[in-house]
C-alpha cells in the first residue's frame, strides 16, 4: 500500500506540472483542458481551481452513473489542480517555436507517465474517466465513443470559452494512447499471487 499511495500522488503531482508545461508551450491542450483553459479565462479563476471545480462536479455526476470512487479517484480532484498552480509560476512561457516544441513534448511525455503512474496504482480512476466507463455501464455503448463524445463536447465548449486548440490538441490525441500503452505495464501494481499451501 506504501508504494501504491507514493505512486499515486507522484504520478498526480506531475500530472499537474505536465498540464504547466502544456499551457506554458501555447500550442493547445487536451480537450478537457481546453475545457478548463476556457472557464479559467472566463471566470478569472486559476487553472487549478477550475480544475478541481470541473473534478468535483464531475464526481458529482457519479452519483446516478452508480461509479464508486477510490481515495485515487478524490485525491485527482485535489492534487492536480494544486500542482498546476504551483507549477504554472514556476515555468516560463516557451518564446521561439523550437522552446515550444520541446516544451510541449516534454509535457505530454510527462503526462503518459504521470497517467500511467496514478493508475497503475490502482486506487481508483481519475473522475474524468469514470464518467466515461459509468456512461458506458449505464446506457451501453462502445468505450471509443462514448469518450469521443464527451471529448468532442468539452472541446467544443472550452474553444467557444477561449481556450487554446493548435497542433498541441492534434499530438495529444495522437499519442496519448499509444504513449499510456507502453507505459501502463511497467507502473501496474498487481496483487501478489498467495504461496500454495
Amino acid at each position: 500500500m506504501t508504494r501504491r499511495l507514493v505512486q499515486l500522488y507522484a504520478g498526480l503531482v506531475l500530472y499537474g506540472v505536465s498540464l504547466a508545461l502544456q499551457i506554458r508551450a501555447g500550442l493547445g491542450l487536451d480537450p478537457w483542458d481546453v475545457f478548463h483553459q476556457g472557464l479559467s479565462e472566463k471566470t478569472g479563476l486559476s487553472f487549478g481551481t477550475i480544475v478541481i471545480i470541473v473534478g468535483a462536479l464531475v464526481l458529482l455526476a457519479w452519483i446516478p452513473l452508480r461509479q464508486r470512487p477510490g481515495i485515487g479517484t478524490v485525491s485527482n480532484v485535489f492534487v492536480v489542480g494544486l500542482a498546476v498552480d504551483a507549477a504554472l509560476p514556476l515555468i516560463p512561457d516557451a518564446g521561439p517555436l523550437g522552446a515550444q516544441i520541446t516544451m510541449l513534448t516534454a509535457g505530454i511525455l510527462l503526462n503518459a507517465v504521470a497517467g500511467a503512474a496514478y493508475i497503475g496504482a490502482g486506487l481508483g480512476p481519475g473522475p474524468r474517466d469514470g464518467l466515461m466507463t459509468g456512461f458506458v455501464s449505464r446506457f451501453g455503448g462502445s468505450i471509443g465513443r462514448v469518450r469521443t463524445g464527451i471529448e468532442l463536447s468539452v472541446l467544443a465548449v472550452g474553444f467557444a470559452l477561449g481556450g487554446t486548440i493548435g497542433l498541441g490538441t492534434v499530438v495529444y490525441a495522437l499519442s496519448i494512447g499509444p504513449l499510456l500503452h507502453l507505459l501502463l505495464p511497467p507502473f501496474t501494481i498487481r496483487e501478489p499471487v498467495p504461496a500454495p499451501a
